[in-house]
C-alpha cells in the first residue's frame, strides 16, 4: 500500500507541475506523504523513496504482531483531554499520535489499550471514538524497533537538501542538513505527526494556498478545519485538477 500512496502523490504532483499554474514554495506531507513531499522537492529520488516505504510498510507491520495493535480517531475533544483519556491507561502503550485538526485526534497502540482510552475519551465528552482499519499502530512507541531498523537503510540512502523547503512532520519544520532529514524520518515512525503544526508554520511561511496531492482529499478537509482563511484545494483526478486550474488561474 505504502509504495502505491507515494506513486499517486508523485503523480499528482508531476501532472500538475506541467500545467501553467503557481510552483509550490513549501512542501509537506502527512506521514508517508512526507516521504511524497521530499520526492517532488527535489530531496529523494523517487526509485528510493520507493524502496524505502516498501521497507517502512513491511518493518512496520512486523513490529506488531497481526490484530494486536490498534488506532482510533478521537472526534470532540481538545489535545489536552486526548492526552489525558492515553494517560489514563495503566497497562500497555497508547498515545496520541495524529493531531490532525482541532477536535480530531487519532491515538495508537496496543488493541486493548487503544480501547480503554477510547472509553476514557467518552467519559471526557467525547462525539465519538471511531475505530480505524488500518493493520499496525502507527507513530507510538510499539515503532521503535522499527525506526531503529528503518534508520539503517535511510543512512545509506541519497537524500539532498530539498530545492524547495519540506516541512516535517516531527518537529513542524525544516531540516538544517540531509543527516537531519534522516533522523527526522526515523523519529516520525514512532513519534506524533503535528499536522496541525505543520499547516500553521507553512501559513506563517507565507502559504495561503494548500494543494493535496493523491489519491484522496482527506487534508484538504483538515485545511479547512485548521484554518478557513486558506484555500484548499485538492488534485487526485482530471475533474480535481480542473477545479484546482479553475481557483488558481481566478
Amino acid at each position: 500500500t505504502q509504495p502505491a500512496m507515494l506513486t499517486a502523490g508523485v503523480a499528482a504532483f508531476k501532472v500538475y507541475a506541467a500545467q501553467e499554474l503557481p510552483a509550490a514554495t513549501v512542501f509537506a506531507g502527512h506521514s508517508l506523504g512526507e516521504y511524497s513531499a521530499l520526492v517532488c522537492a527535489g530531496s529523494l529520488q523517487f526509485a528510493d523513496a520507493v524502496k524505502l516505504v516498501a521497507e517502512r510498510g513491511r518493518l512496520m507491520q512486523s513490529a506488531v504482531a497481526e490484530g494486536e495493535g490498534a488506532m482510533a480517531a478521537i472526534i470532540g475533544l481538545d489535545d489536552d483531554q486526548v492526552v489525558q483519556a492515553c494517560a489514563r491507561v495503566e497497562q500497555g502503550v497508547v498515545s496520541a499520535v495524529n493531531f490532525n485538526s482541532p477536535g480530531q485526534i487519532v491515538i495508537a497502540g496496543n488493541r486493548s489499550s487503544v480501547e480503554q482510552a477510547m472509553a476514557n475519551a467518552k467519559d471526557l465528552g467525547a462525539k465519538r471514538p471511531l475505530p480505524l482499519p488500518v493493520s499496525v499502530p502507527s507513530h507510538c512507541a510499539l515503532m521503535e524497533p522499527a525506526a531503529d531498523e528503518l534508520f539503517q537503510m535511510l543512512e545509506s540512502t541519497d537524500i539532498q537538501m530539498p530545492e524547495t523547503p519540506v516541512i516535517h512532520n516531527q518537529n513542524a519544520d525544516v531540516a538544517s542538513n540531509p543527516n537531519h532529514i534522516r533522523e527526522l524520518l526515523k523519529l516520525q515512525l514512532s513519534n506524533p505527526v503535528l499536522w496541525v503544526n505543520c499547516v500553521t508554520k507553512m501559513q506563517k511561511m507565507g502559504a495561503n494556498t494548500l494543494v493535496e496531492m493523491g489519491p484522496s482529499k482527506v487534508l484538504t478537509g483538515l485545511t479547512r478545519r485548521i484554518d478557513k482563511t486558506l484555500n484548499a484545494l485538492a488534485v487526485f483526478d482530471a475533474a480535481s485538477l480542473q477545479q484546482s486550474q479553475q481557483s488558481l488561474q481566478g
